[in-house]
């Protein structure tokens, strides 16, 4: 079995965020285990896209530090 990329990983939990979100609009199974297994994708989401982030180059400022230079 290949390891999955980040994007993968990210897109395989929104594709289960959404189908989850599915499931509480039309009232199937548990809602409580539902909302639970929610805010663990919400979480792992969360985490995906910094990794992503980062990854892209993207992950926020980014601080160009050096020693001066006298002149």
């Amino acid at each position: 079995m290949a390891l999955k990329t980040t994007l993968e990983q990210l897109t395989s939990v929104q594709t289960a965020i959404a189908a989850s979100e599915n499931a509480l609009e039309v009232g199937k199974g548990d809602k409580r285990l539902v909302r639970q297994r929610l805010e663990t994708l919400y979480s792992r989401e969360e985490r995906l896209r910094a990794r992503y982030d980062v990854e892209q180059g993207s992950g926020g400022i980014a601080f160009n530090v050096g020693v001066p230079r006298r002149f």
